[in-house]
């Protein structure tokens, strides 16, 4: 159920585990003309010699492909970035030094930099569990990016891609990971690949990723930051944790739509937490879709959520945790209230007993108007094949990003970072196997982990962006998580936070995603100030 949640659009010392919890080389490009190939630098590396190996032996070397090198320029704000692509497979082997599994990236150094050891170091990646770092990378991070309608919806075929005046670039060196099963990473043998395929394993692998990228790179003395989405959330908030035992510090980490306590988004019989995480994100979404009451209506949606969240953690909590002990009277006025401030008929309150589940909520707000509603993004509206059913069909806010950033990025590896290969490139899904969570009973909560780099970094600065239409992650969550990490209120002060009137991936709108990066890019020149 878990793994379901989040597969959408995206971590030795005594550490403890997962749970503890533009412009391009060539010229200018005009329209019509093939873009030019850009040059290749080829960097030698060692790779043994394979043959047949004698039966009970250890397998054979792997030998390691070259990184590829192409080298290009954007402008950025009136000035010209130069800058150049290392695309290739890191290897990840086991204890044994033999290689168990290959992880694809792509990063992004600016060149004429006197002192590389001195500038940011920013490792990237989505979440699922199951999706590549494309979303990220070619939403907001990187140089180049998908262009969107303005509003986020998606644009007529065919696609195309940009220089991307927002990008990071310019602050920091930018590493993006796939995970093993994700994009063009995977397993070398199908006997070891669930081994990846779980919380700890995914956990230790990009673990592995860093360390040996710090190593083969050089980059061990650098500023490091951490950018990662959704699971990615997850999976940074649990490096962080793993990693400082192993002697990498961080000096902050970009959390863009969190999820790390798993308990405040599951709609499982006897958790009535959800339906209070949810219910502020449910008023902002009716706001957005006037259903509202005119009352309601007539304020802005901060206002909105602002009053949906006091009711919320107060008035609503309580009735939910009396249950059936709620009078007559009591529970008349918790069913009005929810009423007001979500836009759902009463009676279909009644008839829910109080608990508004998501997909109760995406289907039945504009069933009137013969329409559902997106789960990454709820300002999008679906056309479902029955209007009769408890859910949607389908999540209109992935199809419309999924077409876009699938095209352009194959287009884009191929051409412009001259990167070959006949593999599927697994955008979302289709790479891995069933997920171990690695909990009996329980929740995963990589929050734990967090604190934990906190209380041994206490100069680890965190920002976390939130977008008020999130039906994946919803931000009222985050806010619960982030108060419940049992931290020195010295510490919580290395919490910061933007909200953003769009969704789960608030960067498609490109209004927020200025906002996103003017945030960031304060974020980032702070991160001196100790």
């Amino acid at each position: 159920m878990l793994a379901a949640l989040l597969l959408s659009l995206a971590l030795f010392g005594q550490a403890p585990d997962a749970q503890g919890q533009g412009r391009r080389q060539g010229g200018q490009q005009t329209p019509g003309q093939q873009p030019t190939p850009a040059t290749t630098t080829t960097t030698t590396q060692t790779g043994s010699q394979t043959g047949q190996r004698p039966p009970q032996e250890r397998p054979s070397p792997v030998p390691e492909e070259s990184p590829v090198i192409t080298h290009h320029s954007i402008n950025v704000g009136g000035k010209e970035l130069r800058y150049t692509a290392t695309v290739g497979m890191m290897p990840i082997k086991n204890r044994e030094g033999e290689t168990e599994a290959r992880i694809f990236f792509m990063a992004y150094t600016l060149d004429g930099v006197s002192d590389r050891q001195q500038r940011p170091l920013t490792f990237s990646f989505n979440g699922g569990p199951g999706s590549a770092s494309v979303w990220l990378h070619m939403g907001a991070l990187g140089p180049r990016r998908v262009p969107m309608n303005p509003d986020g919806t998606m644009p007529a075929p065919p696609y195309h891609l940009v220089d991307n005046e927002y990008t990071w670039l310019d602050q920091s060196d930018l590493v993006f990971i796939d995970p093993v099963g994700t994009g063009y990473s995977r397993a070398l043998r199908p006997e070891v690949a669930s081994r990846f395929f779980s919380l700890q394993g995914d956990i230790e692998s990009v673990g592995e990723f860093i360390r040996m990228y710090l190593t083969r790179y050089e980059r061990w003395t650098s500023p490091l930051f951490l950018a990662g989405e959704s699971y990615g959330t997850t999976r940074a908030s649990a490096l962080s944790g793993y990693l400082i035992g192993r002697g990498i510090a961080f000096n902050g980490i970009v959390l863009i739509s969190t999820i790390m306590n798993f308990e405040t988004t599951d709609f499982a019989s006897g958790n009535d937490l959800p339906y209070v995480m949810y219910l502020p994100s449910y008023a902002a979404t009716a706001w957005y879709h006037k259903k509202l009451p005119r009352d309601m209506q007539s304020k802005s949606v901060q206002k909105v959520v602002a009053e949906a969240e006091e009711w919320a953690a107060n008035d609503y909590t309580l009735a939910l945790e009396k249950g059936d002990r709620l009078t007559a009277s009591e529970r008349q006025d918790a069913i009005s209230k929810l009423a007001h401030f979500t836009g759902i008929d009463p009676k279909f309150i009644d008839n829910a007993n109080l608990r508004i589940s998501l997909n109760f909520f995406r289907k039945e707000l504009l069933r009137e108007e013969k329409r559902s509603i997106g789960r990454l993004d709820a300002r999008f509206k679906g056309y479902d094949s029955s209007y009769v059913t408890a859910g949607p069909d389908f999540d209109a806010s992935e199809a419309a990003i999924r077409p876009p950033y699938t095209s352009t990025f194959n287009n884009y590896v191929r051409t412009d970072l001259n990167f070959k290969s006949d593999l599927e490139y697994y955008i979302l899904g289709g790479g891995i196997g069933p997920w171990n969570w690695g909990t009996n009973n329980g929740y995963v909560d990589t929050s734990v982990a967090l604190r934990d780099a906190l209380a041994r970094n206490p100069y680890l600065k965190i920002f976390v962006a939130m977008g008020y239409y999130d039906m994946a992650t919803p931000y009222f969550a985050v806010q619960y998580t982030i108060h419940h990490i049992r931290l020195d209120p010295g510490l919580l002060r290395n919490f910061s936070t933007g909200y953003y009137e769009a969704g789960h991936m608030m960067y498609i709108d490109e209004k927020q995603l200025g906002r996103l990066r003017a945030d960031v890019r304060k974020f980032i020149d702070e991160w001196r100030v100790k």
